[in-house]
């Protein structure tokens, strides 16, 4: 599991992720299930959350191994989550990315799309922003902004066990 803020790197991290493993790594991001397939808002009780864990749990009885990303509110998704790794048969993982409010900023200034930047304002930023909104018991590795790309990716694969397991050609 990826969490963090908005521009904190999730979605990039979790393609870093497959790019750097293969086929046969699932990801479930939130913002597809939410907000492309269900067109819902974030609120508690969504139909997205029940989505977000049936698809995870789908792709890992068919095989898969699976990164499930999002901003996922320890409020609003903490308890799925929670079954969820708990449910799980195999290895683990829960890392949030922590990047400050400022950084949030400057991070979200460089996304691709300048439709989306339009749309979302640094006030939204400030709104959305949660500090260290982390699930409780420990459950999740804290990755700070410091961390580069390719360091969040290649420690998540080595903290999985990821680097350790060869993909399966699908």
């Amino acid at each position: 599991m990826i969490r963090g803020n908005s521009a904190s790197g999730k979605s990039s991290v979790a393609a870093g992720l497959r790019e750097k493993f293969g086929r046969n790594l699932a990801i479930v991001g939130q913002d597809n299930l939410r907000r492309l397939v269900l067109r819902e808002r974030d609120r508690p009780g969504g139909a997205n959350i029940g989505l977000i864990d049936l698809t995870a749990r789908y792709a890992l009885d068919s095989g898969f191994h699976v990164v499930v990303e999002g901003i996922l509110s320890a409020d609003r998704y903490g308890a799925m989550l929670h079954d969820l790794a708990r449910a799980h048969r195999g290895v683990t993982r829960c890392f949030y990315l922590y990047v400050p409010y400022t950084e949030t900023v400057l991070r979200h200034a460089t996304k691709g799309d300048a439709e989306y930047r339009k749309r979302v304002t640094a006030d939204h930023l400030r709104d959305w922003y949660r500090e260290k909104d982390l699930l409780p018991d420990a459950l999740e590795t804290v990755v700070d902004a410091a961390s580069t790309l390719d360091e969040t990716v290649q420690q998540i694969l080595r903290e999985s066990g990821l680097d350790q397991v060869s993909p399966v050609d699908r």
